[in-house]
């Protein structure tokens, strides 16, 4: 019994490391290095005129 429950845990983290590292891939199929989303900005805020505004939450 101690042998197949080690063996279905060995088979599941198998099958489950594609799934936890997913790779980016290109517009043709190639493997890509994946790009972050920029950092969002943290400061002061301005409106279009340039002037110092209260920043939107």
């Amino acid at each position: 019994m101690r042998k197949l429950l080690s063996a279905f845990a060995l088979l599941s983290l198998c099958a489950a490391a594609p799934t936890l590292a997913a790779p980016c891939k290109d517009a043709k199929g190639k493997f890509t290095k994946c790009v972050k989303p920029a950092p969002v900005k943290k400061g002061p805020c301005k409106d279009a005129k340039g002037k110092f505004i209260k920043c939107p939450k």
